[in-house]
Order: structure tokens, then sequence, then C-alpha cells
């Protein structure tokens, strides 16, 4: 794939850090400080949802003066969606699912994705078409750590980014798992600090979810298998 992820150590969009923060940006003027905080915490990787009008013009935004981020797209789930966060400087592409149509287009992008899944037979049609790297959503709601941890043992191959019901309290749970990279969460970027403009604090909580990791070494230096899907080639 083409745009690699600027870390020297990282495979992949799942080994940036342990933890992607789930952005969403009401207003793009806050796109840069938002970003800026994030990264000052240690979190590089930035998923900006597309839940607002303003989610390509903050993608934009963060791509053109926050050299230091790598910033993605999230609740991407049309061709038409890929072509425009991809032209605004997406770098990588995250969906809540799939369908053969999005995942062609996602793949055509020539960044980094990770496929939503939800189902064990979602996870082996997605192995079946070369995609090792995966979103697992809604976490909590699918099964949480002890489904992802009855998918380890069958489908040691799938590698998955968590997210739905994440936060503080049960992160670390989920990036003990050995098919856990990283999760994704958005108790960092609480809307009332966004709204508040609040950077200080945002960088603060920044820091604290990106010492997170597991006791088996899982987050922004754990080992994996690389392949189609998340990984930069």
């Amino acid at each position: 794939m083409t745009s690699p992820l600027p870390s020297p150590s990282a495979a992949s969009v799942l080994d940036l850090a342990p933890v992607v923060p789930v952005v969403v940006v009401p207003d793009a003027a806050d796109a840069v400080p938002l970003a800026r905080a994030l990264v000052a915490g240690g979190l590089p990787a930035i998923e900006v949802t597309l839940r607002t009008p303003a989610a390509p013009a903050a993608i934009r935004e963060i791509a053109g003066a926050v050299p230091e981020a790598v910033v993605g797209a999230g609740t991407v789930i049309t061709p038409e969606q890929v072509t425009e966060c991809r032209a605004a400087g997406a770098r990588f592409l995250v969906s809540p699912g799939w369908t053969d149509a999005l995942l062609a287009a996602m793949r055509a992008s020539g960044v980094p994705f990770l496929p939503g899944v939800s189902t064990t037979s979602e996870v082996v049609a997605l192995l079946e078409r070369g995609v090792r790297e995966m979103k697992f959503f809604p976490a909590e709601a699918a099964g949480g750590t002890a489904y992802l941890r009855s998918l380890a043992g069958p489908l040691p191959q799938a590698r998955f980014c968590p997210t739905g019901g994440i936060g503080p309290d049960n992160a670390a749970e989920y990036l003990a798992l050995p098919n856990v990279g990283c999760v994704g969460g958005s108790w960092m970027v609480p809307a009332e600090a966004v709204a508040a403009r609040d950077w200080a604090r945002i960088e603060e909580l920044a820091r604290a979810a990106s010492r997170l990791a597991g006791p088996t070494g899982a987050g922004p230096t754990g080992a994996g298998p690389t392949g189609a899907g998340g990984t930069c080639r």
C-alpha cells in the first residue's frame, strides 16, 4: 500500500499507539488544536468520524497542519466517502461494517483500512478476501473480551481494533488479548472539553490513555501478523 505510516517500528495502524481516539468534530476550526493536544499526549493516530458535516474539512486541516498526526476517517460506509476522505488527506479508513463494494473501494484507496466485524462469519469472510486486520464493533455489545478471546484460538491470523463501550476502566483488559493491537475510544475527547476548547485537559487524558497496555505487551510495540487490511506496505 501507499502512504506508509511515519513510525519506523509500526507495521500497521494497529501498532501506532494502544488507543486510537475516535473524534467527533462539530467545528473544523477546532480540528488542529485538538489534534495537536492528542499528539502531545502520545496518541498520533486520530480517527475523525464522519458524524458531522465538518468532518472532511477537519481531516483536511489536520492533514495539512499537523504532520505528526496520522489522521484517518471513521464511520466510512460508502465508496463515495472513501473517495472524499482520501481527497481530504485521510491516511487510514475505518468502517463500522463492510460490503464487497465498500471493501473494494477501501482496498483501492491505497491506504490502510479496518473494516468492521461483529460475528465469526464476518471475520472468516474477510480472511477469505485477504484482510487480516479489522475493527470489532460494537465491542462490548457484541461480546467484549470474552468473544475476542474465543476467536483467538480458531482464528489466530485475525487481529482487531475493538471499539464501542471501551473506556479507561476496561481498555487494558482488551489490550491484554493476543489478537488485539489497539482499541478505539472517545473518553479522552469528551464533548464538553471539545466544546470548551480545553486542549490541556484533552492532552492530559490522552497522555493517560497512551500509557495503557496489557500485560502481554499489546499496544504500540506488540507484535502481530501483517497482511491486507490495516497493514501498511
